[in-house]
């Protein structure tokens, strides 16, 4: 069973590589999704995978790139959209 989570990070997380290092973890864990900027300076994620993997992501999430900061990660379930792969998007 797979489920998707929507995911908010905030803290130093744009201008490190968040995104690009995103879809490097999630390429490596088969996650699906996408991963984005918001105005606001936070970094949107959906992803969708088996709760296992996304728990390993999430870690992840928790901790970013080595020039982020994290300071929050919030995340909510959502209807599964069946993403083919995972991309950056601008």
């Amino acid at each position: 069973m797979f489920y998707h989570l929507n995911i908010t990070i905030t803290g130093k997380v744009q201008g490190v590589y968040f995104r690009a290092s995103t879809k490097q973890k999630a390429d490596a864990l088969s996650v699906k999704g996408f991963v984005c900027n918001q105005p606001n300076g936070s970094v949107y994620i959906e992803a969708e995978a088996a709760p296992e993997v996304l728990e390993k992501f999430l870690a992840w999430c928790h901790q970013g790139p080595e020039r982020a900061q994290v300071i929050n990660v919030e995340t909510a379930l959502s209807a599964l959209q069946n993403f083919e792969g995972f991309e950056v998007r601008r």
